[in-house]
């Protein structure tokens, strides 16, 4: 195995996608020796060839059922999305994610029965492609999967998975697998006004968890240990631990912004490299840790909070959004090089207009395209009433890449060469992908968000 490292997360689910090569080459220039993927794209996994960096391909959840049922589905699905690639010169392919959060609370069940007969179909295809030596297979689960009265020393599964949770780590222990686990102390604070600020981050807390002997002064190593007194309880006590997920928002909620995300990554990154580990796990951190997340990604389900679509290191551009250090020896981010843009030109609300009608215009660009910095805890909430119908309009307009009739609105809208950004708030120019027409990306995301969208930005343009 390779040695424990900072990996991050690669999603794709945006409309500004740039080239695999380009992202490729971004993770290699800021020494980024691991990437969790959460399918199996061709292209992104091209793209990968060669470039010595270590791949965790997903499944989705969606797939497990077939995969479980059918070991010749098992063994295509191996063939085609692992042996394949793992060819001198090709991918690293280090693990394979069966399945994302199956046992997230709010699938109630609904995968529970299909994780473990799809593990051991693969882990039989793995055997006949001669790669079981090479390609681990873990399960990303969210920290919902165990619970804790009050105290880490307390943690347990929840009821309902004690049974399967004991058969899966002992799979895992068997074939030298880690837990895998997604970790998110912003989504504490982001739920609770009690939860304190500072036990989020990692410069040490004014609330800190006394626990016996043990005393927790951040919710990371908190939340940890609680995982390790749940694989205690099931006797699986020094089952190596992964960290799949784990990371800070910078936009759509009060708590996420530049400095907050700086903080709290910078503050893992040294915590876990310092090789501290944890109270209950002294010296022994965790073995990988995936950062979520390396891009931002606009297309992203907003129902858990604006700050979903946020979660990026570099901006859809690739472009660094704060200074962070990586780990020893690396320097600060750097950007992403040869991105091809779209010309320096943008949307904006003519002034020579009034505002009448133009509501439902908004309401139509933002069904499509993302407006929740617009929103409450948004870099661009405070930028009046013509800035907000500027932005949407512009938001629309690139994801168009640019067609001059985006920009129409009924005469409501006009091209401008000047760059409307305000302060914090950045309008952005897309990127040229001729490879992905607008609709092929798959800009619109369903009927069901504009509704919602409807009465938020009922909210946004008040007396409009």
């Amino acid at each position: 195995m390779v040695d424990a490292a900072i990996g991050v997360n690669w999603g794709t689910l945006s409309s500004h996608r740039l080239q695999p090569s380009i992202v490729v080459d971004l993770m290699k220039e800021n020494k980024i020796s691991k990437v969790k993927l959460f399918d199996a794209d061709p292209t992104v996994l091209r793209a990968l060839a060669g470039s010595g960096i270590q791949v965790m391909v997903g499944i989705p959840n969606d797939m497990l059922g077939i995969l479980g049922s059918s070991p010749a589905a098992s063994d295509l699905w191996v063939t085609q999305n692992v042996s394949r690639y793992m060819v001198k010169g090709g991918v690293n392919i280090g693990y394979i994610a069966v399945g994302n959060e199956p046992f997230l609370t709010s699938y109630q069940g609904q995968y529970q029965s299909v994780v473990l007969p799809a593990m051991l179909n693969l882990q039989q295809s793995l055997t006949k492609a001669n790669l079981a030596g090479y390609v681990k297979l873990v399960v990303p689960c969210n920290a919902d999967a165990y619970q804790s009265a009050s105290l880490p020393s307390q943690g347990a599964f929840r009821p309902e998975l004690t049974q399967i949770m004991t058969q899966l780590v002992s799979f895992l222990n068997s074939n030298g697998s880690p837990f895998v686990v997604n970790i998110y102390p912003f989504l504490s604070l982001y739920q609770s006004s009690d939860f304190p600020q500072d036990y989020a981050f990692f410069g040490g807390s004014s609330h800190p968890v006394v626990d016996g002997p043990n005393v927790y002064y951040n919710a990371f190593d908190g939340n940890f240990d609680t995982l390790v007194a749940a694989l205690t309880k099931i006797g699986f006590g020094q089952v190596p631990i992964a960290i799949g997920e784990v990371g800070w928002p910078t936009d759509g909620a009060p708590s996420a912004n530049l400095s907050a995300a700086r903080a709290f990554n910078q503050g893992l990154i040294s915590h876990v490299l310092s090789n501290k580990g944890t109270p209950l796990r002294p010296g022994v951190p965790p073995v990988d840790v995936y950062l979520f997340s390396l891009l931002d990604e606009e297309q992203k389900n907003i129902l858990p909070g604006n700050f979903e679509r946020h979660w990026g290191i570099f901006s859809f551009d690739g472009q660094a959004k704060y200074p962070l250090v990586l780990g020893v020896g690396n320097g600060g981010l750097k950007n992403a090089k040869n991105v091809q843009y779209l010309p320096s030109r943008w949307c904006v609300a003519n002034p020579s207009q009034g505002l009448d009608g133009v509501a439902n215009h908004m309401k139509l660009a933002c069904s499509v395209a993302d407006c929740t910095t617009l929103l409450y805890g948004g870099s661009c909430n405070a930028i009046g009433d013509k800035g907000n119908i500027s932005y949407a309009f512009n938001r629309y307009y690139q994801l168009q890449k640019q067609d001059a009739r985006s920009c129409d609105f009924d005469g409501l809208g006009m091209i401008t060469f000047l760059d409307p950004s305000i302060g914090d708030c950045r309008f952005l120019v897309g990127i040229s992908d001729s490879s992905c027409s607008c609709v092929g990306c798959g800009i619109f995301v369903g009927l069901w968000i504009m509704s919602l969208w409807v009465l938020m930005y009922l909210r946004v343009l008040g007396s409009l």
